[in-house]
C-alpha cells in the first residue's frame, strides 16, 4: 500500500477549458493517465491537493470526477484556487455518494490515515487577494483550518504529513501564520502544487526552518505520480 500525490490534474471533461494552449500541457490527460495506470495500484492512494477541475459548478464536474474514480487507488483531493465547483463538504458528499464515486475523499478540515502517515493540509494562499485585509482574513482563516487538520491527523496516529495547494514559501516570501503552525506541530514535510513552469526546479525539493517542501503541480513532476516517503 502506497501513498502517491500530485496537484493541479486541472481536467476539463465538462467544460471548454484546453490546457494544451500552454506550453507543456500538450496532451497533458493522456500521459497522466498512462503514468497513473503504470504506477498506481488498486490498494494504493493519491492525494491531489488542488485545481483538480476547471468547472464552475459541481454537477459539471461529474466527468472529471469520474475519470478519477476510474483511475486506479484511493483518492483523496483538497481545493485549489481554480475549484470554483467546491461547495460544502454536504453537498460534494452526496454528489460523490450520488454517482458511486466512492474512491474519492474530501481533504477539508479533516484528516485521513493512509499506512503510517496520516494526510492533513489544506488550501492554502499566497497574497494573491488585492486587498491587505483580505489576504490577512484568508490566511488566518487558513491557518485555522490547517491547525484543525493536523490536529485530527495527530489523533489517527502515523506520522503526519502536509499537503497544500499554495506554496507556503517563495521568492524569499514566507505565509508567516501557516509557517507557524506547520512549525507548532513538528510537521517535517510539505507537499504544494499551484506552481507551474519552474523550469529552474528551484521548487522541486529545499528545506527551510528544518521543514522539506517539495513541489508536486502535474506538470513539474511531468504528470506522474510522485510517491510519499517518510525518509528520502
Amino acid at each position: 500500500m502506497a501513498l502517491y500525490v500530485l496537484a493541479d490534474t486541472h481536467l476539463s471533461f465538462g467544460t471548454d477549458k484546453p490546457m494544451c494552449i500552454f506550453p507543456g500541457w500538450q496532451d497533458h490527460v493522456i500521459r497522466l493517465e498512462a503514468a497513473w495506470r503504470r504506477l498506481v495500484k488498486p490498494e494504493d492512494t493519491v492525494v491531489i491537493p488542488g485545481d483538480i477541475s476547471w468547472a464552475m459548478q459541481i454537477k459539471d464536474a461529474e466527468r472529471d470526477l469520474a475519470f478519477l474514480h476510474a483511475l486506479p487507488g484511493q483518492k483523496i483531493i483538497g481545493k485549489g484556487n481554480h475549484d470554483y465547483w467546491w461547495c460544502t463538504m454536504r453537498k460534494m458528499q452526496e454528489f460523490l455518494d450520488a454517482n458511486g464515486f466512492d474512491s474519492i475523499r474530501f481533504l477539508f478540515n479533516n484528516a485521513c490515515r493512509v499506512g503510517d502517515i496520516a494526510v492533513c493540509g489544506t488550501r492554502g494562499w499566497f497574497f494573491d487577494a488585492q486587498d491587505a485585509e483580505d489576504n490577512s482574513k484568508i490566511i488566518r482563516r487558513e491557518a485555522m483550518r490547517l491547525a484543525r487538520s493536523i490536529e485530527e491527523a495527530l489523533s489517527l496516529g502515523g506520522t503526519p504529513v502536509a499537503f497544500m495547494h499554495y506554496p507556503v514559501v517563495m521568492d524569499g516570501q514566507t505565509v508567516e501564520p501557516l509557517m507557524e503552525v506547520l512549525e507548532q506541530f513538528g510537521i517535517t514535510r510539505c507537499y504544494f502544487g499551484h506552481v507551474h513552469g519552474d523550469t529552474s526546479g528551484r521548487l522541486l525539493r529545499f528545506t527551510e526552518r528544518g521543514i522539506l517542501f517539495s513541489l508536486i503541480s502535474a506538470d513539474a513532476l511531468g504528470f506522474c505520480p510522485k510517491k510519499v516517503l517518510l525518509t528520502e
